[in-house]
């Protein structure tokens, strides 16, 4: 890389004239696969990358991505103040010399969520020092102030911006009775003023689907022109099918626990306990629901200790057995950008039954069942439908396996993300 006249770097002209490989930045500021689908992103595109040859970095926040030995981690440490083994803890004088760590402790202190502006801020002194060491920088929905100085540095700039956050913030609200308690929500999510301003000055957009592209751009008042859609891929090395296992009657499983929401699990809740007065039904929940929050008490009143199990968190490696053993697969969402959960039951081959929330038309298609968002109802009668038709079962199970192997591999959205790459950085010469 070589530096202009006025101090900004380019790339020598040769690079991005051909298959070269590139030197790529990948930016997030929580990147624990286990904390979220952002987290899922960046281990999987940095691997899928890493393999068509290219040389991935990553830089991230804590909670930190766990990453094979080929992509190298470069950790940015924060006062990590939503850790939950020290949960909001006191920061210690040394600590708060650093003005960006004064920001963080005092927005958390005031029911804020300071991480993407924050993150933004460490990644851009890191960037100071190593722009020339990079091709491409690609965010991964930080869209901190920080990524416009980046920009300012001379370094092509792309973003994944996965749904519209402010989709999380109105349900919130909306979901809210009291006052003061639609106000924290609103506090919480202040930051989203912040990355409406910077996404509007990103001309190279990624996102998961045409949903998101549509609401985002509603949302955030971004051109159409400004995205381009690249799904996302499915881990088939963990969701697989195993025939060998006995997929037993009358069992469904959804792998949300999340109080949040968004992700519709209370529907899912209501209509199983109506369905048990009618029949014996197991539900199985992959995660832990918050201590005493919304979904906890919910089992609690509608009775439902009987017949709802959480399993707390699993290894990925269990993930398989779990689908090859139940019956039928739920994704409740009232809203998903992209719709994982969705992609990850039908790769091994379990029929499901999903709502039309955001995207999730897009990854199931034809083949599951699709029901009207926040609907408990719905949600009943496509259970027992499906409980009451095994050939509809195996037929859904086999076109959803194969749709998953058809559209939404990790390999494709690389390759796509690598063209949208070159385009960015021809585009900045």
């Amino acid at each position: 890389m070589k530096k202009t006249n006025n101090g900004s770097s380019c790339l020598n002209s040769s690079k991005n004239d051909n298959n070269s490989p590139l030197r790529i930045c990948l930016l997030t500021y929580r990147g624990k696969p286990t904390s979220g689908g952002q987290g899922v992103y960046v281990k999987r595109i940095g691997r899928a990358l890493s393999d068509l040859g290219h040389k991935v970095d990553v830089l991230s926040g804590p909670p930190y991505p766990i990453l094979d030995d080929d992509i190298t981690l470069h950790k940015l440490p924060s006062l990590d103040l939503y850790n939950p083994d020290d949960l909001f803890r006191i920061p210690h004088l040394h600590e708060l010399k650093s003005a960006t760590n004064w920001i963080e402790w005092l927005s958390v202190s005031t029911g804020g969520f300071p991480e993407p502006l924050t993150f933004g801020m460490r990644a851009y002194q890191f960037m100071r020092k190593h722009y020339q060491d990079y091709d491409i920088v690609h965010d991964n929905q930080c869209l901190s102030y920080g990524l416009l100085d980046i920009k300012k540095l001379g370094v092509p700039l792309i973003a994944t911006i996965h749904h519209p956050i402010t989709v999380d913030r109105d349900i919130e609200v909306q979901a809210e009775k009291w006052f003061w308690k639609k106000w924290k929500v609103r506090r919480w999510y202040s930051f989203i003023g912040m990355q409406l301003k910077v996404s509007s000055k990103i001309p190279h957009i990624i996102t998961v689907s045409e949903a998101s592209k549509n609401d985002i751009s509603n949302a955030f008042q971004i051109p159409a022109t400004n995205f381009r859609v690249v799904a996302n891929g499915i881990n088939t090395e963990i969701f697989h099918p195993l025939p060998d296992e006995v997929r037993l009657e009358n069992q469904v499983m959804v792998t949300n626990s999340a109080d949040m929401p968004l992700k519709g699990l209370r529907y899912l809740l209501e209509a199983i306990a109506s369905l048990r007065n009618k029949r014996d039904i197991k539900l199985t929940v992959i995660g832990e629901p918050k201590k005493n929050g919304v979904i906890e008490r919910l089992v609690k009143n509608l009775a439902l200790n009987g017949c709802v199990t959480f399993t707390g968190r699993i290894a990925d490696e269990e993930f398989a057995r779990y689908y090859a053993k139940t019956t039928i697969a739920v994704v409740p969402s009232i809203y998903e950008g992209f719709g994982l959960p969705a992609g990850e039951a039908m790769a091994c081959g379990v029929p499901v039954i999903s709502t039309t929330g955001g995207a999730l038309p897009e990854v199931v298609g034809d083949a599951g069942i699709l029901v009207p968002p926040g609907d408990a109802k719905a949600l009943e009668t496509a259970i027992v439908d499906l409980l009451d038709n095994p050939e509809k079962q195996k037929k859904l199970g086999k076109a959803g396996y194969e749709r998953v192997l058809k559209n939404f591999t990790w390999h494709n959205t690389a390759m796509n993300i690598e063209q949208l790459y070159r385009e960015a950085i021809h585009a900045h010469r």
